[in-house]
This record gives C-alpha cells, sequence and structure tokens, in this order.
C-alpha cells in the first residue's frame, strides 16, 4: 500500500462516491502517481532462532529515529507484467468522476487457488472513509467467484502503515522470506512480510 503517492487529485463531498469498475488497461503515468512509495515511522524488527528442537520467526515492532522511506522506480518489466495481469480480467479501479483514484492489480494462482493481490493504492485525498475497504471486499468477490480459497498480499517489514491497513481488512501475517529481494534482506533493511485473508473455510 503506498502511503505517499505524488498524486494532484483533489475529492470533495460534493463529488458522487467513488465508483468501483473493472480494470481494463495499465496507465504507467497514473500508476506511478498512485504507487509512488511510502513512509514509515516504525518497523518491525526481524529475528531468528533456530536449532535442531524449533525454529522461531519473531517481528518486533520498534520505532525509528528517522522516518524510513521508501520510492518505487519505474521498471518496464513490472509494467509489462501488470498489463498482462490486468488481461486476466481479476483487477479493480476506484474512479471519481472518471478520474483513477484507487487500484487493485491481482493475479490468481490456479495451483493453489490463491488471488495475489500485486497492488493496492487509494488516493490520499480518499483514505479513512471506507473506500479501501470497499475496494478490497469487491476484489474478495472477485476471488471468490473465481474459485479462489485465499488472498495474499506482500508487504515489507518497514511499511507498518500497510501491514495494519491490511489487518484491519482481514489479513493476518502467515509468512517472512528473509531473502526473497537479496540474500542479505534482514541486514539491508528491508524483509518480505506475506499476509493473507481467507475467502472460503
Amino acid at each position: 500500500m503506498n502511503l505517499e503517492p505524488a498524486s494532484v487529485f483533489l475529492y470533495n463531498s460534493a463529488m458522487e462516491m467513488p465508483e468501483i469498475k473493472p480494470l481494463t488497461n495499465f496507465d504507467p503515468a497514473r500508476f506511478y502517481q498512485l504507487a509512488a512509495g511510502y513512509t514509515s515511522h516504525q518497523k518491525y524488527a526481524v529475528s531468528k532462532q533456530e536449532n535442531e528442537e524449533e525454529t522461531v520467526i519473531r517481528l518486533t515492532l520498534q520505532d525509528l529515529d528517522e522516518p524510513y522511506v521508501k520510492l518505487w522506480p519505474h521498471d518496464p518489466e513490472t509494467e509489462a507484467h501488470y498489463r498482462h495481469v490486468i488481461e486476466q480480467g481479476l483487477s479493480l479501479g476506484l474512479y471519481a468522476d472518471d478520474v483513477l483514484v484507487g487500484i487493485a492489480i491481482a493475479e490468481k494462482a490456479d495451483w493453489n487457488r490463491s488471488l495475489k493481490v500485486w497492488e493496492f493504492h487509494i488516493n490520499p485525498a480518499l483514505r479513512a472513509q471506507g473506500h479501501g475497504r470497499r475496494l478490497m471486499d469487491a476484489l474478495a468477490e472477485i476471488g471468490l467467484q473465481a474459485g479462489c480459497r485465499v488472498m495474499v498480499c506482500e508487504a515489507q517489514n518497514t511499511n507498518v502503515p500497510a501491514i495494519r491497513f491490511y489487518r484491519k481488512l482481514g489479513f493476518a501475517v502467515e509468512a517472512v522470506d528473509l531473502s526473497l529481494y537479496t540474500n542479505t534482506d534482514s541486514s539491508d533493511f528491508e524483509v518480505a512480510v506475506f499476509m493473507k485473508r481467507y475467502l472460503q473455510p
């Protein structure tokens, strides 16, 4: 989830309720406005203890002396991937006066009946008004109709606001990958955290 998008869209209460519609095309310019990066004043410190009897991976919330700022670069390979994902017909957009103000890009994995949520972003002017929950619930319904049993989101241990947001929407941490990005993720400050929301018992 993006916490610091470079968006110029301004929303006011006189506008109609934003509408959720299928996302049919990928607009890089608008995407990077919604998905610019995030800022966090906390992180989940990741520790691992392992011996013959047990393995324990622990996430411990810590305050940061300086805010952690993450800016996502433009990536043509990712853009091409998202264009392909959107063709599946499982992604959604939130529109206010025909302007894209929220985005949910999702892809189904048939082998384990999961819906991978690649991107989920809401314009700052629309946050804390229930639109994120509306969009995620609509995505959950699409997942159910597609035969998915679970939704999966990936965040980073440094993106505490996103993890809290997903928890409010029914997700829970189910996995931590200590080397998804590099072989030194733990020491380089970013560790992948996977969260899931069950769609079926």
